[in-house]
């Protein structure tokens, strides 16, 4: 049988990477014609084939154990596993190499060999020629003797541990003098490795391989696991994992769905333990918490997946104020660890990640990576964090804050906002370019960079922001009224005395609002403050912030008008809880507000957040069921329907519930954050796509016919789809 040239692939692909290859491997016959040249392989059997497996994999299965932490000491022979990863051959005589292990020091391999006489050559020239041929990259065993070491090595009892693969502590760095290499497997000569390569996703394994950046936060993601469910145990919570397979019920985002065999019926995978947990604290647990996988099925950002983990916790007879003390308590034993664990390092691209820490943290808490305060987290209410940053996360690090409902001339404001009378707010932007010293960019620079700022804005904050285009005035000390001419005497005057010091090159935002109270997650100045800084910094005209700002935001409105693209809970009211409609309201004034003006209320809701973004939120939470009941069909007007499917909650809460709260902090964002990464997909081994695709394994996949029918399932007809 004639095998096609793929074939011969790969089944060339099967030579064994070392210097001993099967000489009776079968090789094709290259025959030259005048229209090219065939291939053409020559005849085998299924014996040759087996027999050159069995060779193949005999040499690789078969490998020394790697040695010991308490075996490495100089003089000693010790074994390592790991992987080729550079080679230095200086001669004929004498090879330098590198041997990347995990979770151990750096580890040189040295190999100096004397030529000899080729029927009796001298010992280890085997090895040497050995390592000098193998491919980069290649999975190893080197067994040799330990010449030096380098580090401030722990020589208590519990340093050395006896467990085969692991490696004293504190030793940064080790030199073996080769006595055997012995390859495990071969890396392919077609996968090009160079500094910064950038694999596709589909081959993810190797990204993760060769991105030291991404190794690195991988690797500091269990670390900051174990360190808060650490803390949790110390305060006495419980570890519950709660069911995958659940059921839909309208909380609020939509779900993914699981059919069974059973027709008619599925189950849902869980947007949260929500329900679980509340029912936990009906059952006694007096602290829960649990790592949970969640499912949301929703649009897909840079900081959002379809699955992600979150730090889930409940307390029974507490309050909100008692989880917050208890979550900044975890958060600060957490960076405290972190401190004493790891240190940041940054690359050439200026890209900061975690590394096991070398040198002993500093003494002043503040100038450690992760800094960590006695003070309580600073806390502010939703409308404060509308009112002074137009975001319900901000980011505390910009050196700006905005100064609302700014009185200027309509002269001014009908040229920049198509409302008859809008609310102008406004900031203030001082540019500032740090080198060795702090200066200030010339007007020329800075009119550059703020034009090209303005020209590359969403077309919803700029060319179809419904409120009008947001408006930049630079301030020039050489024009008439310092450049503010637009604004009018009177308008000069206002923003002189708001902002008293400005000086030429500064830049003033202004940008108009209906109005109205603050709705919504943030305002489009806003946005524009926090795009601005993210472009300032990148650009060099404000220097970075590696600080770590946490931030408590509390009092959120406890309900908020539908919108298309959120379900809500599926009530007849024209508005869905904020947070979840199972959160308590703040005071008794708002229990009141519930019925009489829905969209005034204001829930016992809290989100804490660390340098804009929201690591996690939680509330207290209704805790009788004829509370509970009354906000679902009086308040969110759910139908008999929506209500029957939160049944098994209002039970638990009517048999005697305890007063609870909680929280559900995203451990995935919060791994980002502190690893020194904007997506959580640096933190994430296999993340999925924007478009919620796993492209590594390639899913979803397409589904069977033979699938359908198991599940009682059945695509629509084409033509009532081309009805709706």
């Amino acid at each position: 049988m004639a095998l096609s040239r793929p074939s011969m692939r790969r089944l060339t692909s099967l030579r064994p990477s070392n210097l001993r290859p099967c000489t009776s491997f079968l090789q094709p016959r290259l025959i030259r014609r005048p229209s090219g040249v065939l291939w053409v392989p020559q005849r085998f059997t299924h014996s040759d084939i087996t027999q050159q497996l069995r060779e193949e994999w005999s040499s690789y299965n078969h490998f020394p154990q790697a040695s010991s932490a308490n075996q490495f000491v100089n003089g000693q022979t010790v074994t390592v596993h790991g992987f080729l990863s550079q080679r230095r051959i200086s001669s004929k005589k004498l090879i330098f190499a590198n041997v990347q292990v995990d979770n151990g020091p750096s580890i040189q391999v040295v190999s100096h060999s004397e030529p000899g006489d080729e029927s009796n050559p001298p010992p280890g020239h085997e090895a040497h020629l050995a390592l000098r041929a193998l491919p980069l990259h290649s999975p190893v065993a080197v067994t040799g003797t330990v010449v030096s070491q380098k580090g401030d090595r722990d020589l208590s009892a519990s340093s050395q541990r006896d467990v085969p693969g692991s490696f004293p502590k504190g030793v940064t760095h080790l030199e073996i003098s080769l006595q055997n290499i012995q390859p495990l497997n071969a890396f392919p000569k077609d996968i090009i490795v160079s500094k910064g390569v950038q694999f596709p996703p589909s081959a993810r394994h190797l990204q993760i391989r060769f991105d030291e950046a991404l190794q690195a936060r991988i690797r500091a993601r269990p670390k900051i696991g174990h360190e808060l469910r650490k803390s949790l145990t110390d305060l006495n919570f419980t570890e519950v994992e709660t069911p995958i397979l659940f059921k839909s019920t309208p909380e609020g985002a939509r779900e993914f769905l699981v059919p069974t065999r059973r027709a008619g019926l599925a189950y849902a995978l869980p947007q949260s333990p929500q329900q679980y947990k509340q029912i936990l604290m009906s059952s006694g647990i007096r602290g829960y918490y649990q790592f949970a996988r969640c499912f949301r099925d929703e649009d897909l950002r840079a900081d959002r997946q379809p699955e992600f983990t979150q730090l889930d916790l409940e307390m029974s007879f507490a309050t909100g104020q008692d989880v917050m003390r208890t979550v900044e308590s975890i958060m600060k034993d957490l960076m405290k660890s972190l401190n004493s664990q790891f240190e940041l390092v940054q690359s050439d691209t200026n890209e900061r990640y975690p590394v096991p820490r070398r040198t002993p943290p500093s003494s002043d808490p503040s100038s450690n990576p992760w800094p960590v305060s006695d003070k309580p987290f600073p806390r502010i209410t939703y409308e404060e964090a509308m009112s002074r940053f137009g975001v319900d996360k901000p980011d505390t690090r910009i050196p700006f804050e905005i100064n609302p409902n700014v009185p200027l001339p309509e002269s001014f404001t009908s040229m920049i906002s198509p409302l008859p009378s809008p609310t102008i707010d406004t900031f203030l932007f001082t540019p500032t370019t740090t080198t060795t010293t702090t200066t200030s960019p010339s007007i020329r620079d800075t009119t550059t960079f703020i034009h090209t700022f303005l020209s590359t804005l969403p077309p919803a904050l700029f060319s179809l922001n419904p409120n009008g285009q947001p408006a930049a005035l630079i301030i020039d000390t050489s024009k008439p009224l310092m450049g503010l001419s637009p604004l009018s005497h009177s308008g000069f005057e206002t923003i002189t005395n708001l902002y008293p010091f400005l000086t030429s090159g500064d830049v003033i935002f202004f940008q108009a609002r209906p109005p109205t109270p603050f709705s919504g997650g943030s305002t489009a100045l806003g946005q524009i403050r926090t795009l601005l800084y993210s472009s300032a910094v990148t650009s060099g005209f404000l220097p970075p912030s590696h600080q770590f700002n946490f931030l408590w935001v509390q009092n959120f409105p406890m309900f908020t008008p539908n919108t298309e693209t959120d379900p809500g809970q599926g009530g007849q009211s024209g508005f869905s809880a904020t947070h979840h409609p199972f959160t308590a309201p703040l005071t008794d004034a708002d229990v009141e507000l519930m019925v009489t003006n829905p969209l005034a209320a204001r829930a016992d809701h809290y989100d804490l957040v660390l340098n804009g973004v929201e690591l996690g939120g939680g509330s207290r939470r209704i805790h009788t069921a004829k509370m509970q009941e009354y906000v679902f069909r009086e308040i969110l007007k759910m139908s008999d329907k929506g209500v029957k499917q939160f049944s098994h909650l209002l039970e638990a809460l009517r048999a005697g519930c305890p007063p609870h709260a909680g929280f559900a902090l995203g451990f995935d964002r919060l791994c980002a954050v502190l690893t020194g990464t904007d997506s959580v997909r640096d933190v994430i081994a296999f993340p999925k796509s924007m478009k919620g695709e796993d492209l590594t394994v390639r899913s979803p996949g397409k589904i069977t016919s033979e699938e359908l029918r198991t599940y009682h399932l059945a695509f629509r007809p084409k033509e009532e789809k081309k009805k709706e």
